[in-house]
């Protein structure tokens, strides 16, 4: 089994700093997809469920309302109806400014992290989650729209990697409208990304690199055939196979092979 990063085992793998308090604490993704998955899916599709539950779903810290006209983003948020479509360039949340003044050391006065930002790219908007997370020494924070989960309508997510255990700063989503001249939503109750911690050796160039494709069935050898048969062929041909059998398997593996579940178990008691 791969080594993964030491991680100080009294401390969680991550932790969120919630900056404005009246957002939507991150939430662990849900194996189901909040109910979303078909049901067999969910009782016999390991791999789709483990999927859908990596990582911590994120959310808007409140409602948003863009309209992009193929030039220009307007926007809207939920409480500033008065003030109509305003166009986008760089936005504090509302009140912010005032508050994280407030709370911070005077040499950080004055730098509260903007809200919500038009980009260069055409219909390209930058929306801050509202947090700050730090990960464990070693481990990043892969965010990526949520798994498994249906799209929202009129806009896709960004995916990138922050490597949070050295970056302590706002954690940012950029997303591309995909509709012009109709109002496209993102709800605070509903998840718009996903944070998930991932070992910052997964992405090193000379792992990436490591990787081979056998180009010809014929060479194959006798290990992969036999594990082929293990995996395909017994299952068809035994008369008493269960249903679920790969799933109950991973997981009782998993739970073997964990370095980190005591810890993590000990940890959010």
């Amino acid at each position: 089994m791969t080594k993964l990063p030491a991680t100080t085992l009294s401390a969680p793998l991550v932790t969120f700093n919630r900056m404005i308090g009246t957002a939507r604490a991150p939430q662990r993704a849900d194996r189901s997809g909040a109910g979303t998955l078909p049901t067999r899916a969910f009782r016999y599709c390991e791999a789709v469920t483990t999927a859908t539950g990596l990582g911590w779903y994120v959310f808007p810290p409140i409602g948003l309302t863009f309209i992009w006209d193929g030039s220009q983003v307007f926007w809207t948020w939920d409480g500033g109806e008065e003030h109509g479509f305003l166009p986008l360039t760089v936005a504090q949340f509302p009140g912010f400014a005032d508050t994280f003044d407030a709370a911070a050391p005077e040499k950080v006065r004055g730098y509260s992290p903007p809200f919500v930002a038009a980009l260069k790219e055409p219909g390209v908007v930058q929306i801050w989650s509202g947090l700050i997370a730090r990960t464990a020494p070693g481990w990043s924070l892969l965010v990526r729209p949520p798994a498994n989960l249906p799209r929202a309508p009129g806009y896709e997510v960004y995916e990138g990697v922050v490597e949070t255990d050295r970056w302590f700063g706002p954690l940012f989503t950029n997303i591309r409208l995909t509709k012009t001249d109709v109002p496209v939503r993102l709800d605070p109750d509903f998840p718009f990304a996903t944070a998930i911690p991932v070992p910052r050796m997964m992405y090193a160039e000379e792992l990436q690199n490591s990787g081979r494709v056998v180009a010809d069935i014929a060479t194959m050898t006798d290990e992969d055939w036999a594990d082929y048969r293990t995996t395909v062929v017994e299952p068809c041909i035994d008369p008493d196979r269960h249903r679920g059998r790969y799933a109950a398997e991973s997981r009782k593996r998993r739970k073997g092979e964990c370095p980190f579940a005591a810890a993590a178990a000990a940890a959010a008691s």
